[in-house]
């Protein structure tokens, strides 16, 4: 970890504009990208050493070299149907009873514009029930929403992707279709070495061509960085948008020749993909047809050291196969408050 901080802190001084200020980053230090990223990574003598290899269900070197290409991969039948039926449970009673809770969902609709982040208590239900709602950050109430979310078979292969420990950053979960357009997870979930990000989207239930879903380009982790004005970050000093951002990468993947192929999973299947993997929801056609899914966002130990509410403070930990995920310092009293994932 020294030697990485030590690469940040000297090309931080080296990057800095005739008024001082720092330059804007454009893209990922080549210095500190997980090694899998490399021009010389050597899967096969990796995994020959790598203990976790030999106890999971799928070809761990035949699956890293998929992601070095594309990057992402497909895990079939990954998640057992009866954690996600139970998540699913515990995000109905959510929704039935949501004046009970103080967790928070995140509401894209025009008249909420002004304020999209709001405790569930306060959303109407039929608001929560439809469209362009997330619920954030639910694997802090749940202990099996933590369980899937640091599931083995996830994170025996990112621990592979980063060379590191694990940690659990974030995750949303949909009832509905996102139809967002096309943009790059890191632009706007950021950890301390930016290139250490990775997710996972969980089918809830088998996807409909029709319910919005989930496209993406293969190969677009390597297509250069789009810059907002200020970097390759989204926030308030940005001079270009989201907009600009989506057209940008439909453009240039369209001008690398990559296909954009649409995710049309099965219940329990996951998709992992790198954290500049080109993406988005499709629209909704037919709008009947829910799109259930479980969305986590991951980094690497030496990549992300506290939770992002309290950044200067040392995290609570939770352990799970091997990764850790930080308790939320903000609402303490609601940590695992859904319990039944305990016995399962």
């Amino acid at each position: 970890m020294t030697d990485i901080i030590s690469r940040l802190k000297s090309v931080a001084k080296r990057a800095l504009m005739p008024n001082g200020q720092p330059k804007p980053i454009t893209e990922f230090e080549p210095a500190t990208l997980p090694w899998v990223d490399r021009a010389d990574a050597d899967v096969d003598s990796f995994v020959k050493q790598y203990k976790r290899s030999k106890a999971l269900p799928y070809d761990l070197a035949e699956k890293m070299k998929f992601w070095q290409k594309n990057g992402f991969v497909i895990l079939d039948q990954a998640i057992a149907t009866t954690w996600l039926d139970q998540l699913w449970n515990e995000v109905e009673e959510l929704i039935e009873h949501h004046e009970k809770y103080p967790i928070n969902v995140r509401i894209d609709l025009p008249e909420y514009a002004a304020n999209p982040v709001m405790a569930i208590k306060d959303v109407p239900q039929n608001v929560l029930n439809g469209p362009f709602v997330k619920f954030l950050d639910f694997h802090d109430n749940s202990v099996i929403a933590k369980k899937i979310m640091l599931h083995e078979n996830i994170t025996a292969f990112l621990e592979a992707v980063f060379g590191d420990k694990v940690i659990g950053m974030q995750s949303l979960i949909f009832k509905y279709g996102s139809q967002q357009a096309t943009h790059q997870d890191f632009a706007y979930v950021v950890s301390e070495i930016p290139s250490h990000l990775a997710a996972a989207w969980i089918a809830l239930e088998d996807v409909h061509i029709d319910s919005g879903p989930l496209y993406y380009y293969p190969g677009s982790h390597t297509v250069n960085k789009f810059n907002f004005g200020n970097g390759i970050f989204y926030n308030d000093k940005s001079t270009l948008h989201p907009g600009d951002f989506a057209n940008y990468l439909d453009k240039a993947c369209q001008e690398a020749g990559l296909e954009r192929q649409t995710l049309l999973v099965k219940k329990g299947d996951v998709l992992l993909w790198h954290a500049a993997l080109a993406h988005g929801g499709d629209a909704i056609r037919n709008p009947a047809l829910t799109r259930k899914s479980y969305v986590c966002h991951y980094s690497s130990d030496k990549a992300y050291r506290h939770h992002r509410q309290s950044p200067t403070t040392e995290p609570v930990r939770r352990t799970i196969n091997g990764a850790d995920v930080f308790a939320n310092p903000t609402m303490p009293d609601q940590e695992d408050i859904f319990t039944a994932g305990r016995t399962m």
